[in-house]
C-alpha cells in the first residue's frame, strides 16, 4: 500500500487562463493537502540536500510558496523577488518576456553576496523567462547558482533548454 499521495491529482487544469489559449496550472489543492505539501516540498528540496545552498531565492509570487518551505528545508536563507516597486531599498531589476507578455523583477541590491550558492525555485517552467530573469539577478550580484528547482514544467515550451547554461534543472512533474 502507498501511503504517499500523487501530487499529480492535486494539480487542476484551468482553460484559457489567464488569457485565451493558455491552460493554467492550479496547485492551490496540493497547498491545502498537508501531506500532499510536505511531499512536494521534500521532492522539490531533496536534490539539493548535500550541495552547499546558502539562499533559496523565489518570484513573486507562487515563488515564495515553495522557496520559504525548501529554504528552511535545507538550512538556508530566502530572499524573495519581487514585482516592480514592491521593494523598499536600493534594487536591482530586470525585465523579462512571459509566455504571454513581459514583466519586471527586482530584488534588494545588497539581497545576496557575492560567491553566495543559491538555489532559485518556482512553481511553473513553461518558456523558462521568470527563472531566467532570476538567475541573471543572481549572477550580476556575483552570486553562484547551485542549482533550479521547480514543481511543474511544461516540457513542450521548452524552458528547461533555455536555462541549461545554469545547469539542470530539478522538475518534480513533467507534463
Amino acid at each position: 500500500m502507498n501511503l504517499l499521495p500523487d501530487i499529480r491529482a492535486f494539480i487542476k487544469d484551468v482553460p484559457d487562463f489567464p488569457k485565451p489559449g493558455i491552460v493554467f496550472k492550479d496547485f492551490t489543492p496540493l497547498l491545502a493537502d498537508a501531506r500532499g505539501l510536505a511531499l512536494a516540498v521534500e521532492l522539490m528540496a531533496n536534490p539539493f540536500r548535500g550541495v552547499q545552498v546558502d539562499t533559496v531565492i523565489g518570484a513573486e509570487s507562487r515563488g515564495f510558496i515553495f522557496g520559504i518551505a525548501i529554504a528552511q528545508a535545507l538550512s538556508a536563507g530566502f530572499v524573495p523577488v519581487r514585482k516592480a516597486g514592491k521593494l523598499p531599498r536600493k534594487v536591482r531589476g530586470i525585465t523579462y518576456d512571459l509566455e504571454y507578455g513581459t514583466d519586471r523583477l527586482e530584488m534588494h541590491a545588497d539581497a545576496i553576496a557575492s560567491g553566495t550558492r543559491v538555489l532559485v525555485v518556482d512553481d511553473l517552467l513553461a518558456t523558462g523567462g521568470t527563472l531566467d530573469a532570476c538567475a541573471r539577478l543572481v549572477h550580476e550580484g556575483g552570486a553562484v547558482i547551485a542549482g533550479l528547482s521547480v514543481l511543474i514544467e511544461l516540457e513542450a515550451l521548452g524552458g528547461a533548454k533555455r536555462l541549461e547554461k545554469y545547469g539542470k534543472v530539478h522538475s518534480v512533474i513533467r507534463c
